[in-house]
């Protein structure tokens, strides 16, 4: 019997290891040893296992985990689904021919998918090693699936191995699957038969396959990276020399100074923006869309939201130098958050949006999408923005209380979100125009006048027009602009 593979049943003569394993369930496997021994350490452990969950050596069959009308929808909602290709196109083949079962179970032992030789199926019905039956060491016993996850390795499970008698007339070679991301088991490929038909080394055959998947999982892996790193790496810039590093949703460390500072991975915590790591040290964790920024900077840090709002219709945010890409919601979601910074609950917020036709939750699911890019620079509870902001609209507010009408031209470059139709935008943008307006009308310099007049709303302002007209010499390029612009209105 090969016994190279740690998976294998390392004996050299198998009938007599079967007819010890047959007199240790003869004497009960709780019960004294006779001559020859326990079985291999492997299955001892197991055994242990399966009678300290309670596990009836006599019980028939293995339970239902699920009833065939949720098996599909299981089925489909399970990572192990993407890799039944990959699986079937490697195993089924081999396992029809040699009068086997192959099977794929999830974590805990639950079998999500079934095919192979159609006469050992029906047999293997009789024993519930079907779809929907639960097959960790809990539910029946040591046995290649829930051995193999129980153990995390490759187990090859023989006939009187298994604790409960309905199964000795099987053999199985089971391998895990470990998700490359998480570092947790995704579930389990087996190959099942009976006791005579297969033989040991299968359990290399299936290992490979595992080995297969998983470097399939981690090519997925290191292109998720690589899209994160792609949207992420310049909030690392924005730190200008302070520790920092990306870090995915299961705790990857994919960007910065892996070797020196955190390591491959970080344990994050259960609740809150702090982890402890491996030196002592407290880091703290700014949630990104796929992930976390860490960073060992002081917790008191607040960072910089920066947002170009007026005369344009592409409106612009940045957060600490980074730009943030914004939908026109989103956009109006920061411009009423800024205007109200002490806060809104979802309700009001969303009568500032909507009006009297608004919904909470649909703000609610608009915020979770903001949050996921801006991080903790939102708060909830009131909705609220918890960071320094500095808004073109809110220094052009700061302009209109003081005299000087000059920085107020500078300032203004056009509406505020001129495409937007929430109400309170239209009311807070109707203000500002009217304002600079009123301003620069009693107190503005030619300069300054001409400056508004450039815009959008004011190009075409007759008494803006006629106010450069009268101030500006006629000779001036924008005299003459100004006679034209007059010249094609319809003016009564």
């Amino acid at each position: 019997m090969p016994d190279g593979h740690p998976g294998a049943v390392p004996v050299p003569d198998l009938d007599a290891y079967s007819v010890r394993l047959r007199r240790l369930h003869e004497a009960g496997p709780g019960g004294e040893r006779p001559g020859g021994g326990a079985p291999r350490s492997l299955i001892s452990a197991s055994w242990r296992r399966s009678m300290d969950a309670g596990i009836d050596p006599e019980t028939p069959s293995a339970p239902p985990a699920f009833g065939r009308q949720d098996i599909r929808e299981v089925r489909a909602a399970h990572p192990m689904s993407a890799l039944l290709p990959l699986v079937t196109g490697t195993l089924l083949e081999t396992a029809e021919a040699s009068a086997h079962i192959l099977i794929v179970a999830d974590a805990d032992g639950r079998v999500l998918w079934r095919d192979g030789d159609r006469r050992v199926m029906h047999r293997a019905d009789e024993v519930g090693l079907a779809d929907g039956f639960h097959w960790g060491e809990r539910a029946i016993g040591t046995n290649g699936m829930g051995t193999a996850l129980a153990a995390r390795r490759p187990v090859h499970v023989f006939s009187a191995e298994h604790l409960v008698r309905a199964l000795h007339v099987w053999s199985c070679s089971a391998a895990p699957v470990i998700d490359p991301d998480s570092g947790d088991v995704l579930g389990c490929i087996d190959i099942s038969g009976t006791t005579r038909a297969l033989h040991p080394a299968t359990v290399t055959l299936v290992e490979t396959t595992a080995r297969l998947a998983e470097s399939h999982l981690a090519l997925r892996m290191h292109e998720r990276d690589g899209r994160f790193r792609a949207r992420h790496e310049g909030r690392l810039r924005a730190l200008r020399g302070e520790p920092g590093a990306l870090v995915t949703a299961t705790g990857r460390v994919v960007a910065g100074d892996r070797a020196l500072r955190w390591g491959e991975r970080v344990r994050l915590p259960e609740s809150g923006d702090r982890v402890i790591l491996p030196d002592g040290r407290t880091a703290f964790l700014d949630p990104l869309d796929g992930g976390f920024l860490l960073r060992l900077g002081d917790p008191a840090r607040v960072p910089v939201l920066t947002l170009s709002f007026l005369g344009t219709e592409h409106p612009s945010a940045h957060l600490d130098g980074v730009r943030v890409p914004l939908s026109p919601r989103h956009a109006e979601i920061l411009t009423v958050l800024a205007l109200n910074p002490h806060g809104m609950t979802a309700g009001r917020l969303s009568f500032h949006l909507y009006g009297d036709q608004g919904n909470p939750v649909t703000v609610r699911a608009e915020i979770h999408r903001l949050r996921a890019q801006l991080g903790p620079a939102i708060s909830a509870k009131p909705y609220r923005l918890a960071c320094a902001v500095e808004a073109d609209f809110l220094r052009l507010k700061d302009l209109l209380a003081a005299e000087d009408a000059a920085p107020i031209a500078r300032a203004y470059g056009g509406p505020l979100l001129p495409r937007s139709e929430a109400p309170a935008i239209r009311r807070e943008r109707e203000e500002l125009e009217g304002q600079v307006r009123a301003r620069l009308l009693l107190r503005g310099a030619p300069d300054d006048l001409w400056a508004y007049a450039e815009t959008e709303y004011a190009r075409n302002d007759i008494q803006v027009l006629e106010r450069l007209i009268a101030a500006l010499p006629p000779d001036d390029h924008r005299t003459v602009a100004a006679r034209i612009r007059l010249a094609g209105l319809d003016l009564p």
